[in-house]
């Protein structure tokens, strides 16, 4: 086998702010250790269809501090098959790759794990996700700050629920994941939160409302991961339950912008350096994270595939449910 010589890096997948930061980590170590760089534009598909250039240490300047990601990311339902992938092999041996960098979620990986199992492409993964919902690192690129985006339109929406006494029912992202509900929660200062991982009683929620009103409490915020409910069918349901005004806001796709927190452009910096590490260490088809503040290898299969423990967020949905005024 040939020394390595060409590495590639892509962004897949829905994008989160620090994944210029990892980008950049990957190119620059890269080239210090002595390796050719390529990025792939538009994830997948665009590996599939030759799309990439060759980056040199000037390509990631002034980008650490970007939302986004300059390699741009797209869906690829073609890679989903192994004809596809075929395809995105060859692409790889027409470059002369030898190793490839997929900068993102469970769905990235997965689609590295295969295209290592059906034609032996060298894949290093490196943890870019908003809901933090990736086993084998304490956390995830973009994760930070995605809370600390939503934490601030929640303290802000706080302004006009205690000015106007009224229940507040705030959707945050977070279709299989509470990560992003559970933390806001919590930091926001709010009365309840509803998740999918945990069953909900909207019935004892609407009873507590209604008990603390008649304590003098004025106002309440709700918060909702998309994937427990929407927003307007909780308010409704509240409004009707309780007869108390109720509105809602939907945060939406402003979690995934915006400049990464210094914690998240540490992280990608640690990750990508440490992805670089681990082919020059002969690894592949594996995933570079963070575990108890040391960064380490896990293979991708079980990345991709098996979640994280809940329990450590039970127990902060417990801390919310003590806090609360």
């Amino acid at each position: 086998m040939r020394k390595m010589k060409k590495i590639a890096v892509l962004t897949s997948g829905g994008d989160s702010s620090g994944m210029n930061a990892a980008v950049r980590s990957v190119v620059r170590c890269a080239i210090f250790n002595g390796f050719s760089v390529f990025g792939i534009m538009r994830g997948y598909q665009g590996l599939i269809e030759g799309d990439m250039k060759q980056l040199n240490r000037r390509s990631v300047s002034n980008i650490i501090n970007s939302g986004g990601t300059i390699l741009k990311t797209a869906r690829s339902e073609e890679f989903k098959t192994k004809k596809g992938r075929g395809k995105a092999a060859r692409q790889l041996k027409k470059f002369k790759i030898d190793a490839l960098v997929v900068i993102g979620g469970d769905g990235s990986f997965q689609g590295a794990h295969a295209i290592y199992k059906d034609f032996g492409v060298r894949c290093i993964g490196v943890p870019a996700t908003i809901d933090n919902d990736i086993s084998g690192t304490d956390f995830t690129i973009g994760s930070d700050t995605s809370v600390n985006v939503a934490l601030d339109a929640i303290d802000k929406i706080r302004d006009t629920v205690t000015s106007l006494e009224r229940i507040f029912v705030v959707e945050v992202m977070g279709r299989d994941s509470g990560y992003i509900a559970i933390r806001t929660a919590l930091s926001g200062g709010a009365e309840e939160v509803l998740m999918p991982e945990m069953k909900f009683d909207i019935n004892k929620t609407c009873k507590e409302i209604s008990v603390a009103h008649k304590k003098g409490k004025i106002s309440w915020i709700v918060i909702v991961a998309e994937g427990a409910g929407t927003a307007q069918d909780i308010a409704a349901i509240i409004k009707k339950k309780t007869g108390y005004e109720t509105r809602i806001t939907v945060l939406g796709h402003i979690q995934r912008g915006g400049r990464p927190t210094a914690a998240d452009r540490i992280l990608a910096s640690r990750l990508g350096a440490g992805a670089i590490e681990l082919l020059m260490q002969g690894e592949k088809d594996k995933m570079v994270g963070v575990v108890s503040d040391e960064v380490r290898a896990v293979a991708l299969e079980i990345a991709c595939q098996k979640r994280k423990d809940f329990s450590k967020s039970l127990s902060l949905y417990n801390l919310i449910k003590v806090l609360e005024a």
